[in-house]
């Protein structure tokens, strides 16, 4: 990566490693009984994927298609309840089976009816066997489908954190984001969702919107403060190959230094405006009330435990593959994937994924908790691989130090500085390994 690069802000949003553009047909469909075979199963996580929304907001690219003809929806939980039966089985009963965590995520899980949504639960709890009552589980949800029947539902069964994308509290805004939505109908929502028993309410918003100014962004900040979320993320815009925003895109130059310049402004803003009112620094998105519960599972580990992923837009991770199903932005594209899953009868193979070798694991360990605030313990790295960052990453965790972006390299505890977790879009990538930076490269968009 060169330094041009590895200074511009936003270069790629690093939520899992490698990212499913690095993901390619899978020889020989391997079978899921195999591939769980020796693969701890004590403490996995679990993931429930539903593609559908209202609308289609102008900056997404996730996997989601706009509204469900009548029975779609029913025939997509129909394949949903195959799918968790078939990967049920290939788990095995040779050792016990425990999910320490879920998440229902989409598109819009709430989309779905709250006689639907009971019918996910069931398919988590019966299919899988998660006690969704005794976990952490996460739903997202948006203002329009968060309605009171919806959300009874999702704190009857067992929900602990609710997820709300709201984006911005100006109306003007939301509509430069391509998301139609008005201010009055977003407050009537958190209400109902303040009168339910959920225990954690997250707020997602977004800053670097046409037209916001840091008077704007502080303004929606305070109106989300105002109903004291337990969390709040908060992400810098992207302009996304075939989103919304991008065909209406006239500058195809590249990387905006004035834009970059503007998000990272935005970012600091709102970063000190909320560590000045009680909230700590998760990672570069995300902030917790300093009294808010916790909700990760104790004995999950992400960077090493194992997760289910149920529907055509979740990934399965196990220690030597992460695999899934094809992947689209494109709408036409994505339908076409939707009606090919709901017809899937065979759900025993794996068909589209990445192999992870030995040194993509400590890469994956390496990225996933250098991005946090927290950092990554020398010694748990250790534990797992026999060797230190350092070891295998030195040149990498050096460029890093030197740009003033990782707090002293050698160090017990790697840890990102403030500066760092400011450009955590360009720390990850710069992280990538040549392999999956080819086959990003490679992708064709679709």
């Amino acid at each position: 990566m060169t330094t041009a690069q590895l200074t511009s802000p936003y270069q790629h949003y690093v939520y899992a490693y490698p990212h499913k553009t690095a993901y390619r047909p899978l020889s020989g469909r391997p079978a899921l009984r195999s591939l769980w075979a020796a693969q701890d199963k004590s403490a996995m996580a679990l993931y429930l994927h539903i593609p559908f929304c209202e609308v289609r907001c102008g900056f997404c690219n996730l996997f989601t298609r706009i509204g469900a003809p009548d029975g779609l929806t029913t025939a997509y939980l129909d394949a949903l309840q195959r799918q968790a039966e078939a990967v049920r089985e290939a788990l095995g009963d040779s050792e016990p089976v425990r999910f320490a965590t879920a998440a229902f995520g989409g598109g819009t899980p709430t989309f779905l009816t709250a006689s639907e949504l009971e019918r996910l639960c069931d398919i988590a709890e019966q299919g899988m066997g998660a006690d969704l009552r005794a976990i952490p589980l996460s739903v997202e949800s948006s203002p329009a489908t968060a309605t009171a029947d919806r959300l009874a539902v999702l704190a009857e069964r067992g929900t602990t954190r609710l997820s709300l994308g709201i984006q911005s509290f100006v109306d003007s805004e939301a509509r430069a984001a391509v998301r139609p939505q008005r201010r009055a109908d977003v407050e009537a929502a958190l209400a109902r969702i303040r009168d339910t028993t959920i225990p954690v309410l997250n707020i997602d918003l977004i800053y670097g919107i046409d037209g916001q100014t840091e008077q704007t962004w502080l303004r929606s900040l305070d109106a989300a403060l105002a109903w004291q979320p337990e969390e709040l993320y908060l992400y810098p815009l992207y302009i996304r190959p075939l989103t919304g925003l991008d065909r209406h895109r006239t500058d195809t130059q590249g990387p905006d230094p004035a834009w970059d310049a503007q998000r990272l402004s935005l970012y600091r803003a709102g970063r000190d405006h909320l560590l000045a009112r009680g909230y700590t620094q998760q990672s570069m998105r995300m902030f917790r009330r300093t009294d808010a519960p916790q909700q990760g599972a104790d004995d999950y580990a992400c960077q090493s435990d194992g997760m289910i992923g149920l529907g055509c837009g979740a990934r399965s991770y196990t220690a030597d593959l992460h695999y899934s199903f094809d992947y689209a932005v494109g709408m036409h594209e994505i339908r076409g994937i939707i009606d090919d899953y709901v017809a899937t009868t065979d759900f025993a193979h794996a068909e589209v994924g990445y192999r992870m070798d030995r040194h993509e694991a400590r890469r994956r360990h390496l990225l996933q908790s250098l991005l946090q605030a927290e950092g990554l313990p020398v010694d748990d790295y250790r534990a797992s691989f026999g060797t230190t960052p350092l070891d295998d990453f030195g040149p990498e965790l050096h460029r890093l130090a030197d740009r003033g972006w990782l707090a002293e390299a050698d160090s017990a505890h790697l840890r990102l500085t403030p500066e760092g977790l400011a450009h955590s879009d360009a720390v990850g990538p710069d992280l990538f390994s040549p392999a999956v930076r080819a086959a990003m490269a490679a992708y064709e968009r679709k």
